[in-house]
């Protein structure tokens, strides 16, 4: 159990670093736009990531390292709470029409990019 958690742990380290990181990457590719694009960006990627994780790390018997890399790593680097957060601040500040558009594209392209994640590693598994 002690040593999940540590799995659990260093990849949340790993994961939060690398968001910050993406984060303002996006910031200094697009500016700061007012638009969560680099939270939208995170939880896009980190889902498809997900999605192929899921495929290959079942296919290959390697579901011991879901700990550190799915719960860690990916856990750390997605941010449903940040999500939560720049949606209900684009609410309260009367931008009705991009807390919309930002709620549906973060759920629909995050579910979106996880079957293609999906999809992508079921179809490298089989090649």
């Amino acid at each position: 159990m002690f040593t999940t958690l540590l799995q659990v742990a260093l990849g949340g380290a790993i994961g939060a670093s690398a968001r910050y990181a993406a984060g303002v990457g996006v910031i200094r590719a697009f500016g700061a736009t007012g638009f969560p694009l680099g939270v939208l960006t995170v939880n896009v990627v980190g889902s498809f990531l997900m999605g192929v994780l899921a495929v290959t790390l079942a296919r290959k018997g390697l579901t011991h390292l879901n700990p550190f890399l799915m719960t860690g790593i990916l856990g750390g680097f997605t941010t449903f709470s940040a999500f939560s957060l720049e949606a209900v601040s684009l609410y309260e500040r009367g931008q009705m029409g991009q807390a919309a558009a930002y709620v549906l594209l973060s759920v629909f392209l995050s579910i979106a990019a996880l079957l293609a994640g999906l999809w992508l590693a079921r179809g490298m598994v089989a090649a």
